[in-house]
């Protein structure tokens, strides 16, 4: 049996291997940053193992690779490790090819940071092992403030401070927009949790089965209100495609918005980004709805699963090669260079110990944010298996605001879009 991969030296070393092995590694990083590095860390553990070889293979983005994979194992050619979204967690269960890694081999996750460790909960199981995981984060233009008369040592912090911040910077009249900022249901599914509440029924989907949305309440209307509420006086820009995140920073970082609000996944890239574009780049705190007490933020990124449907010595490798890759000093190395949380708790020590957060300031933010949170129902996420369809009403109707339409109508109609939708993904489980 494998020695299993937790908190090893970085030298690479294994006690006992399967032989022969080929191991399909399919994910979701096509840049050459994130996919170099995962590459390296293959050839890594294929050096240290020379019968084995893991292979990574870039499958598209998130839902495009978990469709990739529905479709091979149906072929009965699944891949044996697959990088699945987190908010397609309960897809990937439900659709039965993949198995629990505790079915491969005992995992201990005391050392997972809780709050990832909650989010990848499952009826009391983490199914998966999780790997790339971030929040999102403020991000600023400090030059730009100053040449508006800005403070960047006070960037906002809640919806009104964030109106208050535009309307100032476009009295400067720099030519400048103030937000760029994409309809993107994963911010509205993080300002729900930031107002503690849940944006689905039965405990967000996580006490049974979800079957009704709450997107038409109070808190989701204050959301769709501030997005319109930016765009009405001028402030928003965006590329108009739904999502498109790449789309915003890229704004951002050529200098065409004061702010913008995304991952830390973008803050490796974004830092790049500023220098070459040679202004000062600033990172706050989530901005929140006036009048809510930080509930804490909801992790994004993904988790990697092991195929069911294949040989236990591959499923084996696959396991081992997953728990290598997120090991302590590889997951401080990905950290380094991405701005993804390490998802380790000796990961944050090791980098403390390496006096990283003081050469690297940007970073502490992000880290704050995440340690402060305290993992309850509303920050743990929303759990369903139509989580692609909910996201995409989401966004479709924040466009919907961005258009004219007004908030009561349009939370109106996506509360509705989204309940039909979660009747109809549970009409396959009665």
């Amino acid at each position: 049996m494998k020695a299993l991969w937790i908190a090893v030296p970085l030298a690479v070393t294994v006690m006992a291997v399967a032989q022969n092995q080929t191991v399909e590694f399919w994910h979701t990083f096509g840049d050459a940053k994130r996919g170099n590095w995962i590459q390296a860390r293959a050839d890594e553990y294929n050096k240290a193992n020379p019968s084995l070889k893991i292979v990574p293979i870039y499958k598209g983005v998130s839902d495009e690779t978990l469709q990739a994979t529905v479709l091979a194992a149906r072929q009965g050619k699944a891949p044996a490790l697959v990088q699945v979204d987190g908010t397609s967690s309960q897809l990937a269960l439900d659709s039965g090819i993949f198995q629990p890694v505790s079915s491969v081999e005992d995992v201990d996750f005391s050392d997972y940071l809780k709050p990832i460790v909650s989010y990848y909960t499952i009826g009391g199981k983490v199914n998966s092992i999780p790997f790339n995981s971030s929040s999102p984060v403020l991000y600023f233009n400090k030059d730009l403030m100053v040449k508006a008369g800005l403070d960047p040592a006070r960037p906002p912090t809640v919806f009104s401070a964030v109106l208050a911040t535009c309307a100032k910077f476009d009295a400067a009249k720099l030519g400048v927009k103030c937000v760029a900022l994409t309809p993107f249901s994963w911010l509205f599914e993080q300002w729900m949790s930031q107002q503690n509440a849940q944006l689905l029924n039965n405990g967000n989907g996580r006490q049974d089965r979800a079957t009704a949305s709450n997107i038409d309440s109070p808190a989701g209307r204050k959301i769709f209100q501030f997005y319109k509420d930016l765009n009405d006086r001028g402030y928003l820009t965006n590329t108009g495609k739904l999502a498109d995140t790449v789309g915003t920073n890229a704004i951002f970082g050529q200098q065409k918005a004061l702010m913008t609000i995304n991952s830390t996944a973008g803050l490796g890239n974004l830092l790049d980004a500023s220098k070459q574009s040679g202004f000062q780049m600033g990172v706050g705190v989530l901005p929140i709805p006036d009048g809510s007490l930080r509930n804490g933020v909801v992790i994004g990124g993904a988790s990697l699963w092991v195929a069911k449907a294949i040989a236990k010595p591959e499923a084996e490798t696959a396991l081992d090669f997953a728990l290598f890759m997120t090991n302590t000093e590889n997951m401080a190395s990905w950290h380094k260079l991405t701005g993804y949380y390490p998802v380790r708790t000796s990961s944050v020590n090791l980098l403390r110990k390496q006096g990283w957060f003081e050469g690297n300031p940007l970073q502490l933010v992000a880290f704050r944010q995440l340690l402060s949170t305290k993992p309850n129902i509303a920050n743990a996420g929303a759990l369903t298996g139509a989580n692609i369809q909910m996201r995409a009403l989401i966004e479709q109707n924040i466009q919907k605001v961005l258009s004219g339409q007004g908030v009561s109508d349009v939370a109106k109609t996506a509360n509705e879009q989204v309940s039909a939708a979660l009747v109809e993904y549970n009409k396959n489980f009665k």
